[in-house]
């Protein structure tokens, strides 16, 4: 069995044509399934490969796609959608609709990069260090 799985998802027809999303999922990560689902779709976002309007794959079609459980799908769609990802519709699915406000998102990262920081700092990453890495992941983000 292969620990690391690369799935390959063709968006819905209401996507951009031709729009392919790609879902890396490592079963033998310690980081649960639908963490990383979520990750992979918030990435997507950033990265402009997922654009407000399209909609993912539905729970089941991704859990079969994917190889787990339906209810790991529907948990980080649910989570996507209490952090402002994504909205689910009963006739279009699961939806990206970016909705957090700007303050929120920055209360947010204040808090995770504390925490990141800090272990940075205890493994003697500079200031310098961590900026370059912050410019360069932007830089992914077209920013």
């Amino acid at each position: 069995t292969r620990s690391c799985y690369t799935v390959y998802i063709t968006m819905g027809i209401q996507q951009r044509t031709g729009d392919i999303m790609y879902l890396e999922i490592d079963f033998s990560s310690d980081e649960a399934f639908y963490v990383q689902l979520c990750n992979q779709i918030i990435i997507g976002i950033a990265t402009s490969r997922l654009r407000e309007g399209d909609t993912l794959p539905s729970v089941r079609q991704l859990a079969d796609e994917v190889g787990i459980n339906m209810h790991t799908v529907n948990k980080a769609y649910s989570l996507l959608k209490q952090e402002g990802y994504i909205r689910l519709d009963r006739r279009s699915g699961a939806v990206i609709a970016v909705d957090m406000d700007k303050l929120k998102a920055m209360e947010e990262m204040k808090r995770e990069l504390s925490v990141i920081l800090a272990k940075g700092s205890c493994k003697n990453v500079t200031r310098e260090e961590a900026h370059e890495l912050i410019d360069e992941i932007y830089a992914e983000y077209g920013e």
